[in-house]
């Protein structure tokens, strides 16, 4: 995979690394509250454009059959999120470690003075103590006012056990792919191939220069509420940009390659979760991956500013 230029992973522990299990619970219908049932079928997967990143196995273009699903229509929200954690007392590993990445321009100055661990690679993350997902920027920080933005500093294993607490699972790749195209085939994006159309913008991701100045043209500066810009065909919102979005399988850039084409999940095992859909940091000039077809990934302890899920069900 190439650098993983919209996020950071955490340091690998001398303790080994713990993977939740999801489970699948009988659907009711409360818990059908929020979803939209996608019918499934047969769609074209990836993308043989020379625009993206191939070593992330974003290619070749291939037919791929999926059975019908629940999908929520939004990223789970920092509303949602509370009610999970209230319910339960569940910690986050940002939490539980102790930190989290923060962007750093929205690092507050009493707390940027005292930053002593940055990422080499990618010196825009910066970890933050005390940052988790009601504290977004670290102490004296919250989210007073992004009830209706997507939860943020949340791991795969923390998505798992809301999805485990909701009855429902994350989505796989192939579901979160079949579900954000929503019933365009070949296009770039949720909406077409334009990414104005009309000079309109129709998702959140950087504007300006990344990663020092953002022109907020747009109208956001970091995360913005889940139904910020229009649903795409299927009634599913800000499935591009916003935040990145956690999905079931394990990352390969090569299993496909092989892997059956119905109803496609990965491989068994690895050491990273795939990530569908860039975030408000994604600019063209160095990382697109707000393509529909674009791929990253993250180890599933990690956490950072710009990375949320939504969660899928079966029909």
């Amino acid at each position: 995979m190439s650098s993983p230029c919209c996020g950071a992973s955490r340091p690998v522990s001398s303790k080994k690394r713990k993977t939740r299990k999801q489970k699948n619970r009988r659907r009711t219908d409360t818990s059908l509250k929020g979803m939209v049932r996608i019918s499934g079928g047969t769609f074209l997967m990836g993308t043989d454009s020379d625009e993206g990143f191939p070593e992330d196995g974003e290619g070749p273009r291939r037919e791929v059959t999926i059975d019908p699903f629940y999908l929520d229509v939004c990223a789970i929200t920092n509303a949602d999120f509370a009610k999970f954690v209230r319910a339960t007392a569940y910690k986050t590993e940002a939490e539980n470690f102790g930190w989290s990445f923060v962007f750093h321009l929205f690092v507050p100055p009493n707390t940027a003075s005292h930053i002593s661990r940055t990422v080499v690679d990618t010196p825009w993350w910066w970890a933050v103590d005390g940052s988790c997902w009601h504290r977004p920027e670290g102490p004296g920080t919250n989210i007073n006012n992004r009830w209706h933005h997507p939860a943020i500093h949340i791991s795969w294993n923390d998505a798992i056990a809301y999805c485990n607490w909701t009855g429902k699972r994350l989505p796989t790749e192939a579901e979160w792919e079949f579900a954000a195209r929503g019933g365009l085939n070949s296009m770039r994006y949720p909406w077409g191939d334009d990414l104005e159309p009309d000079g309109k913008h129709m998702c959140n991701i950087w504007q300006g220069t990344f990663p020092e100045k953002n022109s907020k043209a747009d109208g956001h500066i970091g995360t913005a509420p889940v139904t910020s810009y229009p649903p795409n065909n299927y009634g599913i919102y800000n499935i591009s940009g916003n935040v990145w979005e956690w999905c079931s399988d394990w990352f390969s850039p090569t299993y496909h390659l092989k892997s059956t084409a119905e109803n496609p999940t990965g491989p068994h095992i690895g050491q990273a979760k795939s990530m569908r859909g860039g975030s408000y940091l994604c600019h063209d000039s160095y990382c697109n991956r707000y393509r529909v077809a674009a791929r990253s990934a993250n180890t599933p302890d990690s956490s950072t500013g710009n990375l949320g899920f939504r969660c899928a069900r079966d029909a």
